[in-house]
C-alpha cells in the first residue's frame, strides 16, 4: 500500500536552505500533491465539501471517529502526527510560519515573544515555528504531571470534562513577561480551546499582543466575528498566521451519517479480520478491505517479533528533550550542533538497502525525533517519512481516498497520569517501511513498551527492522528554598468565626484589617477583562433585605429534615467507604457548614471526635500547598476527606484532583484522595454525596452570616506570602445578623428523627454504582454555546451556585427549570431586586442555573445598577 502523502514538489532530501539564525529549512514549502484526495471517501458519503484556499485539500484529508459531537476528523497531511511525511516538509511548515510571525512583530517585540504548543499534536508544529522565529522560547503544554514542578498554569479543551493541559515551565518567570504571547495549535475551528486559553493566561499574566499561529484558519464568519470582539474585550490585539484558510461546509444531517458509517466500519480491536465494503467506492478494487487494523492476534502479529535494536543517540547532558518544561534559543543552539552525530549513529545502525524509513516519534515527543529524521533525510539516500504516536482513536479504511488507511493499537508505556490505555500508529503498517526508528523518551521505556502486545512488537509485525533510540527525559532541577520548620496553628473561635473552637480549625491567614471589598461591577469587569483574579478581592458582603431574610428561615424551617438527612448519609458513607476516624477538611467556606454537621453526626451517632479544618482552594490556582504541609504534618493524609457543600459543573473538583497530584508530585507527600464528599451532587461530579438531587441548601442564601463570619478566602501576592497560608477575613461588625450557629442548630435538631432514613440511605448508595457521569459539565458545555457565551466559567448550575451569581457577580440571565417550586423563591427575589430575567426551560437537568453577564463592563448595567437585557 502507497502512504497516503506522497512527496510534494520539494527540496526536501537536498537539504533546502538554511532556515533563520541557522536553522536547517527547506528553500519553499509546496502543499504535497496527492493523485487522489484523501477526503474523498468521507465527502461523497457524508456531503461533505471543503472550501477554501486553492491547495487546501493538499494539506488536509478526512477520516472518521466516534464523537458525538463531530464525526468527521480533518487529517493534516503536514503535521507529522497521523500521515508519514518528509521532515523537511513538516519541519518547513513551521520554520515557514514562525518567519512569517517574525514579519509581523518586528525585530523587537520578536526577542520578546515567547512560543506557546499545544500538546499532543502540535508540540513539534510549535517548536518549529519557534525555530522559525529564531530568538523566542518555547514551551508546550502537556497531560503528563511532572515531579518537582509547579503548574504555572492549565486549562481546559471546551469538549473535554476534564483538565486535559499544563502549563509546567522550569522557570516561573517564562510566561510573565509582557511581550507577546504566540500560541500554535495545528488546526483552528471554532477557537473555543485558544480563546480559552488566552483568556485564563491573561488573567494570569496580561499582555498587549497575542499571536495564533496554524496550520489551516478553518473558522466560520460567527467564528471569525467573535474572535474580534474578544481581543476587544480584553484590550490586546490578537493576530492570526495560518499556511492555508476555508471552511468546511456541512449537511444537516452529517453527525447521524457520520455515526452509522463509523458503526459500520467500526470493530472491536482484538478483532482482526479485515470488514469489507459492500459497494466499490471511488478508488477500490472489488471488495477492498474497509477496515486495516493490524494488532498483535493479528496473522501477521502472531509471528515471533525480534527484539528492536537499541541505539544510542549520545544526547547532549542537561539538553531538554522537547518544550515541556521550557525549550530556550540556547538549547536549539546545542542541539543544532548534536544532531549531525546522533543522526550518524542511527544511520550506521540502519541495515543496509534499507530504501524507506519511517521515524516513529512518540505523542508530545515530536520536535527531537522530527529533527533527527530531517538529518537522516539530508544524509542517507533513502526515502525518509515521519509520523508519531497518538492517543487519538480514528477509524482506519483501506481505501486511497481515505486519510487513515491502517491503524497499530497497543498499550500505553509511559505510566500515564490518566490510567491504562490504548494508544495508535497510523498508515505505518503496509506502507511498506524497511526499516523503523522508534523515538521514546526515557519515562516511556518500559515493560509496556517491550511486552508482546507492545508498540515494538507490533512494528516487528510489519516492518523487518526495528530500532529504538531513547531521548533522556528532562527533569528540571528541584528549587532548594528554605521553608520555616513550623506553620501557625489553626484559627479558631471566637477570635476568628463565630463558631465554637472545637467545631473547626481555620487553616488560614487573618486579613480582617485589610480592606478587600470592591463593587460587584467593578470586580466582574476586572475579573473578566484578566486585569485580576477573582481571589484578589473580596465582593461587598450582601445585606439581606427582611423579605429575603423572611424566606431563609422558611427554607431552613422546610429543608432542615432533608439536609440533616443527606447530611447523616454522606457521614455514614464516609465512615464505611473512606475511613472509620477520618480528618474532615472542608473547602472554605460553603463546604466549612457541611464539615460542620458531618462532625456533629458522627458525635451524635457514633460517639466520635472528629477533628475538623478549613482549607482554601482556588480556581486556576489550587488549594493552600501550606495547609497540605500542616495537614501532612499532624495526620495521616490517608485519612483526610474533603469536604465541601455542593457540586456545579465540576470546576473544583477537577481543581482539587490536578492540585493533590501536583502537590504529591512536588512534595513527595502522598496519600493524600481527591475525592470530594458533598451533601448534593446535583452534577454527578463525585461518588461521595448524600443525594444528587439539586435542592435549595440554605446556607446558599446567605454569604459569611452562615458561613462564622469568614469571608470567601483571598490569594494575592502583596497580602499572601509564599510560606502562608491563603487569607480570609473575619466580619467581627456582622455579628447581629449572623445566623451560622442557628442554621447548624437547626439541622442538628433533626438528626434523631432521620437516624434511621439516613443509613438506610447510605446502604443503598454503598451498594449502588456512585461512578460520576459528569452530565452537569456537559449540560454546561451546550448551555454556553446555545446561548453564545462561550465560556463555561460563567455558567453556574445548580440552585446554590446560581444563588451566589445573584449575590457576588454581574448576572445576565436566570434559566429555571419548568415547574421548579418553593426551592427557587429565594433566587426569584433577588433576580427581582436585581433586575435579571428568569427564563423557563423545559428540559434542564438542574433545578436553575445562573448565567453571568458575558463580556461585561460597566456599560452593561443600567443608571440604576441592573442588568442589561441584550
Amino acid at each position: 500500500m502507497n502512504t497516503p502523502a506522497h512527496d510534494p514538489n520539494h527540496p526536501g532530501r537536498s537539504g533546502g536552505g538554511s532556515g533563520p539564525d541557522g536553522v536547517n529549512a527547506p528553500d519553499r514549502v509546496e502543499a504535497p500533491q496527492e493523485p487522489v484526495w484523501t477526503g474523498t471517501w468521507v465527502a461523497e458519503r457524508l456531503g461533505v465539501e471543503l472550501v477554501g484556499d486553492e491547495g487546501l485539500s493538499g494539506l488536509l484529508g478526512l477520516a472518521l471517529r466516534r464523537n458525538p459531537k463531530r464525526a468527521h476528523l480533518l487529517v493534516s497531511n503536514v503535521l507529522g502526527k497521523h500521515v508519514p511525511q518528509s521532515p523537511a516538509v513538516i519541519h518547513g511548515y513551521g520554520v515557514e510560519l514562525g518567519r512569517r510571525v517574525r514579519e509581523l512583530l518586528g525585530t523587537e517585540d520578536a526577542r520578546a515573544a515567547v512560543v506557546l504548543g499545544y500538546a499532543e499534536t502540535a508540540t513539534g508544529l510549535g517548536h518549529s515555528v519557534a525555530d522559525g522565529i529564531g530568538v523566542a522560547p518555547y514551551l508546550h503544554s502537556t497531560r503528563r504531571p511532572v515531579r518537582g514542578v509547579r503548574r504555572a498554569g492549565g486549562f481546559e479543551e471546551s469538549h473535554s470534562h476534564a483538565t486535559s493541559h499544563l502549563l509546567l515551565p522550569e522557570d516561573p518567570g517564562l510566561l510573565a513577561g509582557s511581550g507577546p504571547l504566540v500560541l500554535v495549535d495545528d488546526e483552528f475551528s471554532t477557537g473555543n480551546t485558544v480563546l480559552n486559553t488566552i483568556r485564563d493566561l491573561h488573567r494570569r499574566y496580561p499582555r498587549e499582543r497575542y499571536v495564533v499561529v496554524a496550520l489551516v484558519d478553518m473558522r466560520s464568519p460567527a467564528d471569525h466575528a467573535r474572535f474580534e470582539k474578544f481581543a476587544g474585550d480584553i484590550g490586546a490585539r490578537v493576530d492570526l498566521v495560518a499556511a492555508a484558510s476555508g471552511t468546511v461546509r456541512l449537511p444537516e444531517d452529517v453527525l447521524a451519517k457520520g455515526t452509522a458509517l463509523v458503526a459500520r466500519y467500526e470493530r472491536p480491536t482484538h478483532d482482526e479480520r479485515p470488514a469489507h465494503d459492500e459497494r466499490p467506492a471511488h478508488g477500490e478494487q472489488g471488495a477492498q478491505g474497509a477496515q486495516r487494523e493490524q494488532g498483535a492476534q493479528g496473522e501477521e502479529a502472531a509471528r515471533v517479533a525480534p527484539a528492536a535494536v537499541r541505539v544510542g543517540l549520545g544526547w547532549p547532558h542537561g539538553l531538554p528533550d522537547g518544550g515541556r518544561h521550557g525549550f530556550t534559543p540556547g538549547h536549539r543552539i546545542r542541539l543544532e550542533a548534536a544532531l549531525p552525530a546522533m543522526a550518524g549513529r542511527l544511520a550506521d545502525a540502519l541495515p543496509d538497502g534499507a530504501d524507506r524509513v519511517l521515524v516513529l516519534g512518540f505523542e508530545e515527543l515530536m520536535y527531537a525525533p522530527l529533527r533527527l529524521a530531517h538529518e537522516l533525510e539530508r544524509t542517507l539516500p533513502a526515502e525518509v517519512r515521519f509520523s508519531t504516536t497518538t492517543r487519538s482513536p480514528v477509524l482506519a479504511l483501506d481505501d486511497p481516498g481515505y486519510a487513515i488507511r491502517s491503524r497499530l493499537a497497543f498499550p500505553a508505556h509511559d505510566d500515564p497520569d490518566d490510567g491504562p490505555g490504548e494508544r495508535y500508529a497510523y498508515n505505518v503498517a503496509g506502507a511498506g517501511f524497511d526499516a523503523v526508528v522508534a523515538v521514546v523518551d526515557s519515562t516511556a521505556d518500559t515493560p509496556e513498551l517491550h511486552a508482546p502486545d507492545g508498540l515494538l512488537a507490533q512494528l516487528a509485525a510489519h516492518i523487518p527492522h526495528v530500532l529504538l533510540a531513547v531521548v533522556p527525559s528532562y527533569a528540571p532541577a528541584r528549587p532548594s528554598t528554605e521553608r520555616p520548620s513550623m506553620l501557625p496553628e489553626p484559627l479558631r473561635g471566637p477570635a476568628f468565626s463565630s463558631y465554637a473552637p472545637d467545631e473547626v480549625g481555620w487553616l488560614l491567614r487573618d486579613l480582617s484589617d485589610v480592606t478587600l471589598e470592591a463593587p460587584t461591577e467593578e470586580r466582574e469587569e476586572a475579573i473578566q477583562s484578566g486585569g485580576a483574579h477573582y481571589a484578589e478581592s473580596l465582593p461587598v458582603e450582601y445585606q439581606p433585605s427582611p423579605e429575603y431574610q423572611e424566606l431563609f428561615q422558611a427554607a431552613l424551617t422546610a429543608s432542615a429534615a432533608r439536609i440533616a438527612e443527606a447530611v447523616g448519609a454522606v457521614t455514614e458513607l464516609v465512615l464505611a467507604d473512606r475511613s472509620p476516624r477520618p480528618v474532615l477538611v472542608s473547602l472554605a467556606r460553603a463546604g466549612t457548614p457541611v464539615g460542620v454537621l458531618m462532625r456533629r453526626w458522627a458525635q451524635h451517632q457514633h460517639g466520635l471526635d472528629l477533628p475538623h479544618y478549613a482549607v482554601s482552594i482556588v480556581r486556576g490556582r489550587g488549594i493552600d500547598a501550606n495547609a497540605l504541609r500542616w495537614l501532612a504534618a499532624h495526620h495521616d493524609p490517608a485519612d483526610v476527606v474533603f469536604v465541601d457543600g455542593w457540586t456545579g459543573k465540576g470546576a473544583i473538583t477537577r481543581e482539587l484532583a490536578d492540585a493533590i497530584t501536583e502537590f504529591e508530585e512536588a512534595e513527595g507527600i502522598t496519600g493524600f484522595d481527591p475525592e470530594i464528599a458533598v451533601l448534593a451532587d446535583p452534577g454527578s461530579c463525585v461518588r461521595t454525596y448524600g443525594t444528587r438531587e439539586d435542592f435549595l441548601i440554605p446556607s446558599a442564601c446567605l454569604n459569611s452570616t452562615v458561613s462564622g463570619l469568614i469571608s470567601r478566602t483571598v490569594l494575592r501576592a502583596d497580602l499572601v506570602g509564599e510560606h502562608d497560608f491563603h487569607g480570609a477575613k473575619f466580619y467581627r461588625e456582622l455579628a447581629g445578623a449572623d445566623v451560622s450557629v442557628e442554621f447548624l442548630d437547626a439541622v442538628a435538631a433533626r438528626f434523631p428523627e432521620v437516624a434511621e432514613s439516613a443509613r438506610d440511605r447510605a446502604k443503598e448508595l454503598l451498594a449502588a454504582d456512585r461512578t460520576p457521569t459528569w452530565e452537569g459539565w456537559a449540560a454546561v458545555e451546550r448551555i454556553s454555546e446555545e446561548y453564545e457565551i462561550h465560556d463555561v466559567n460563567l455558567v453556574k448550575p445548580g440552585v446554590g451556585e446560581t444563588t451566589r451569581v445573584l449575590l457576588r457577580r454581574v448576572p445576565w440571565k436566570i434559566l429555571a427549570r419548568a415547574g421548579a417550586g418553593a426551592d427557587l423563591d429565594h433566587v426569584r427575589l433577588l433576580a427581582g431586586q436585581r433586575g435579571v430575567p428568569v427564563e423557563e426551560v423545559e428540559e434542564l437537568p438542574y433545578t436553575c442555573v445562573g448565567l453571568i453577564h458575558p463580556k461585561y463592563t460597566r456599560g452593561a448595567t443600567g443608571a440604576d445598577g441592573k442588568a442589561v437585557t441584550l
